[in-house]
């Protein structure tokens, strides 16, 4: 036994029953506008050892009096652990993470993390309740914006960046906090993208297209998991020993300790499988839940069950066991203050260190989606207008999930802009976000006559997106699109920047813009990373994470759809297809300009027959074939032609980013094997099968060329 593990059973052993439940409990304190306090009767329930965690509790100085109640005036002395919604940075907020995913850039995004970490905490902090990894194919959902999109490789590959970046060196340093992935699972897949909907999707699909990022998750060491509000296969996720014991523990290995959603407990009350609150404790305990989040249902009724038999002591035992370990892994029996530094916390927190990383990751994360005549980049000297309800926002730059943020010390579009251009600026508002208001029309058209070119920031309020966020409709909210309809008529050219959390739907903006920006909500440095890529400072490299639909009619929409037996074919009826649009999207999974050209040489292999234990190296030259250096995603995807179950038409398994100068040319490659093939067989059984595999590589899920080869 370690050191750490006879640490623990010791403490465990001098435990009461109810100070056990109390280390299983973890509640919120209030944050209100005149700043922190404790909800009445916290204190008492910290003193009695009833409570052994608290969130939305930071600073350094709240936190340093919540932890001197708990191991000044308790039995025990077990110091608290203090988490919180650090979801895309603290106070230096960071792109929202499908902003992120879409710069396919890991070490941007574990740096971006990092930031996260070190500020949260200096400032008191233990716990971040992310990264969120669950794949996502329906943009009606609000929370689209938490995670990584629609693929499961690339969001496991994200998955794994932000969880080591949130971890750092290791927990106990001092500039870690602990991971939460979250939410366990399938949380993604909500029937009709309407938030905390029923999820109804078979074994084979959950495995294969939404298991992925979690396990990568855990094989990265996140600490914790949060279970999902969801059901699935007909049970709650709080309430789940199929996926909390069987695949979590069982076949993922998890050994961190397991925490609900928001009253996820209670609420398996009102999904009608538990009769009332004390059940649905004794579901969620048996399943494997180890810390019951502000539902208090552990702490009012747990003990009781064991009492009565219904719950064993021994699985109270373990829950406490994993707790306690994780607050020593922390350092927080060694020194309960040690995340109490006030003056790190003051250099830390909005360093301009920070300040500059959180520029640099934006600037990555943006989408160049068109550019017809060259009108990006813009000109210093050019007459410009800028317009829109957005253009001169804060606070929605931040972004739904923006931590400590502070609007105030937001970058618009409006200040990064005025920073970088030197001649005539011009500003009108246009309309509102929402709303049918078109009075400013007339003011926005005359200005754009004096212009050379009209920049218009147009896309969604931060309410708009994130949890409880769901949209039936996914084009832009009020007369945002008339807006940039009456400026398109102007002839001037028009450059539109697209600021929201999920896709949207706007094929008449996108047809009738000159060039149009993917700008999401970019964050603190919002503004003046848009400058940079506006001018050219920065040549933008992001490729979408989702696909972008035509209309809200044709989602769910991603690119790995699989085959059917009448394969779309433009030119007969009897196959599968819409008949008033096309079936693809209006951009595709993995797309993204650039201000310079890339070019794709025939992709090759080294061996075009292979056996498991080889290795087949796939290589394909790009060249820059244009005036200005740029980065590019070399993306590449396999099809499985014949299997014994349906298999996707294309799946990514591989991508690279690459920076060339004008007119330079690389060789990139990668390498597959066998178990790169492997997938869930007929029988369920895990695998690969010999056959032909079609090898696709190129810019973006609709532009490849391909090669072919067998595994024998």
């Amino acid at each position: 036994m370690s050191p750490t593990d006879e640490r623990v059973e010791a403490l465990l052993a001098r435990m009461t029953l109810a100070e056990k439940v109390g280390q299983m409990t973890l509640f919120t304190t209030d944050w209100g506008q005149t700043g922190p306090t404790i909800r009445a009767g916290y204190a008492d329930d910290i003193r009695r050892g009833a409570c052994g965690a608290l969130f939305n509790s930071h600073t350094v100085a709240f936190t340093r009096e919540l932890q001197r109640i708990a191991v000044e005036e308790t039995r025990l002395q077990i110091p608290l652990i203090f988490g919180y919604d650090v979801v895309h940075g603290y106070r230096t907020i960071l792109p929202i993470p499908l902003a992120e995913a879409a710069s396919w850039d890991l070490a941007a995004i574990e740096r971006s993390a990092r930031v996260a970490a070190t500020e949260a905490a200096a400032a008191g902090l233990h716990w971040t309740f992310a990264p969120m990894v669950d794949v996502a194919r329906d943009p009606r959902w609000g929370r689209v914006m938490e995670g990584a999109g629609e693929d499961a490789f690339l969001g496991s590959r994200i998955a794994a960046a932000r969880v080591r970046g949130f971890q750092g060196g290791g927990l106990g340093n001092t500039d870690a906090v602990m991971a939460c992935v979250k939410h366990f699972a399938a949380y993604g897949a909500p029937i009709a993208g309407r938030e905390y909907n029923t999820v109804d999707m078979s074994e084979r699909y959950f495995r294969e297209h939404y298991l992925p990022p979690y396990a990568a998750g855990v094989r990265a060491g996140a600490a914790t998991v949060m279970t999902s509000f969801n059901d699935f296969d007909g049970v709650p996720a709080s309430g789940s020993e199929f996926l909390l014991t069987d695949v979590l523990r069982g076949e993922l290995g998890f050994e961190g300790f397991v925490v609900t959603d928001y009253t996820s407990i209670n609420e398996m009350v009102a999904h009608g499988v538990a009769a009332n609150d004390a059940a649905a404790g004794e579901l969620a305990a048996g399943a494997g839940v180890d810390m019951d989040m502000q539902g208090a249902v552990f702490q009012r009724y747990l003990a009781d069950s064991v009492a009565a038999g219904r719950i064993s002591e021994a699985r109270i035992d373990d829950a406490v066991r994993r707790i306690l370990q994780a607050k020593v892994a922390l350092g927080l029996f060694d020194d309960p203050y040690r995340f109490c530094d006030e003056e790190r916390e003051r250099r830390e927190v909005l360093s301009p260190a920070h300040r500059e990383a959180a520029r640099d990751v934006a600037r990555r994360s943006v989408v160049l989606l068109k550019n017809d005549a060259a009108v990006l980049p813009l000109a210093r000297d050019a007459r410009l207008l800028l317009v829109g309800p957005l253009a001169q926002s804060r606070v929605d730059m931040l972004g739904a999930w923006h931590g400590a943020g502070v609007a105030d010390e937001c970058v618009s579009l409006f200040d990064g802009i005025t920073a970088a251009h030197q001649g005539k600026l011009e500003v009108e508002r246009g309309c509102d976000i929402d709303g049918d208001d078109r009075s400013g029309f007339d003011a926005a058209v005359a200005a754009a006559a004096r212009a050379d070119v009209v920049l218009v920031a147009v896309g969604e309020s931060a309410e708009m997106s994130g949890e409880a966020a769901a949209r039936a409709e996914i084009g832009l909210p009020g007369v945002q699109s008339a807006l940039v309809e009456a400026l398109a008529a102007t002839g001037k050219p028009v450059a539109v920047v697209l600021m929201n959390g999920r896709p949207l739907a706007i094929p008449t903006v996108a047809e009738r813009a000159t060039a149009l920006v993917e700008g999401w909500w970019l964050g603190s440095e919002a503004g003046n990373a848009l400058a940079d890529v506006l001018y050219g400072d920065y040549n933008p490299a992001g490729k979408l994470p989702m696909s972008v639909p035509r209309s809200v009619g044709q989602v769910p929409l991603y690119y790995g759809e699989k085959s059917t037996g009448r394969p779309f074919d433009p030119a007969s009826k009897w196959t599968s297809k819409y008949i008033d649009l096309p079936n693809a999207p209006l951009f595709p999974f993995g797309f993204g300009l650039s201000y310079t050209s890339f070019g794709y040489g025939e992709p090759g292999v080294d061996r075009s027959r292979f056996r498991a234990g080889e290795r087949v190296t796939v290589s394909v030259t790009v060249t820059n074939t244009g005036d200005r250096a740029g980065e590019e995603v070399v993306q590449l995807y396999v099809r499985d032609v014949v299997a014994s179950v349906t298999r996707p038409q294309k799946q990514l398994l591989g991508f690279e980013k690459i920076e060339l100068r004008p007119h330079e040319a690389r060789l990139v490659r990668f390498e597959l094997g066998e178990e790169d093939l492997r997938f869930y067989r007929r029988d369920m059984s895990y695998g690969s099968e010999p056959g032909e595999f079609e090898i696709m590589v190129g810019g973006s899920s609709a532009d490849l060329q391909s090669v072919r080869i067998v595994l024998e």
